[in-house]
């Protein structure tokens, strides 16, 4: 009876497996196929080239170098602050009342909107001329901080990283303050009583029940942030002079602008690897903080 019920409830992931294997398996061994060859997406043939792609890419490939770069000062500056911030107002925002959950749903707006409409209201704020950000710092008489926000290469990646800041911080919030809202209450009490500061409090209690809820908000910045395309792609297509085109944006332009499938396959099979590595080194990291507690 048991064996009929197992195989029964096999059947329902059937469907679940074949979209899977649809979207992403499939593809994927596809793009590790293609990333061995010349093919340039339209053509039925293409010839195979073995490892030159990836030794192009790693050896002679400057923007492909300084779109890695860009996507690591991206992913660290929105992983600082993005978690930051959302960690401190769930700290502030914790408790269930009228306000705080208001005040929840407010941040939590930004979420909701396409990233296509975030990237233009963002573009209106950073625009020169009549930009809302440099229409205060007038009235502020800081005119001397007034400047082209995107179009600045040496700080045009990290306004666009404000922006993805702006727009992800309250989704993580809501990890944080679940998180939070699950910690015992005796455990602080304990801590009271034993005089433990509010920083030892943090330390010792609070930080190490919500280290779950921080894996996940950093696991999944990492990855939202080397997937910034969209957002990258409306504000600034990577300009100007690459200073804000990261993986996402140089793969799509690689292969249905270039027409080096072939080539972008291959970018694309680094890209995976990279994340999986930054992955993988984040949950060591944060296991290894969790045992010295």
């Amino acid at each position: 009876m048991n064996l009929k019920r197992n195989k029964a409830l096999l059947l329902f992931l059937i469907p679940g497996l074949i979209l899977y294997s649809t979207f992403f398996i499939i593809p994927t061994i596809n793009a590790v196929i293609y990333s061995f060859t010349d093919w340039d997406g339209l053509s039925p043939d293409f010839n195979i080239v073995g490892f030159d792609n990836y030794i192009n890419i790693l050896t002679n490939d400057s923007i492909f170098l300084k779109a890695m770069g860009n996507n690591l000062k991206f992913m660290l500056f929105v992983l600082i602050f993005q978690t930051g911030f959302s960690l401190l107002f769930a700290l502030f925002l914790i408790k269930n009342t009228k306000t705080n959950v208001f005040l929840r749903a407010l941040y939590f707006f930004p979420t909701i909107l396409s990233s296509v409409s975030v990237a233009f209201i963002w573009s209106f704020v950073y625009d020169p001329n009549i930009g809302i950000l440099n229409t205060i710092l007038g009235y502020l008489n800081l005119e001397f901080l007034q400047q082209s926000w995107l179009g600045n290469q040496n700080i045009a990646i990290y306004s666009v990283a404000v922006t993805q800041v702006w727009f992800h911080t309250g989704q993580m919030l809501v990890i944080f303050v679940a998180g939070l809202q699950a910690i015992p209450e005796d455990l602080y009490e304990v801590a009271n009583i034993e005089g433990a500061s509010r920083w030892q409090r943090f330390r010792y209690v609070t930080w190490p029940m919500i280290a779950p809820s921080a894996t996940i908000v950093m696991a999944y910045t990492t990855i939202q942030s080397f997937k910034a395309f969209d957002l990258i792609f409306a504000m600034t297509r990577g300009g100007p002079n690459y200073s804000t085109e990261i993986l996402a944006t140089l793969i799509y332009t690689t292969a249905f602008r270039s027409f080096e499938f072939g080539y972008a396959s291959a970018e694309s099979v680094l890209f995976m690897i990279i994340i999986a590595i930054i992955t993988v080194l984040q949950f060591r990291m944060l296991r290894a903080s969790k045992v010295q507690e």
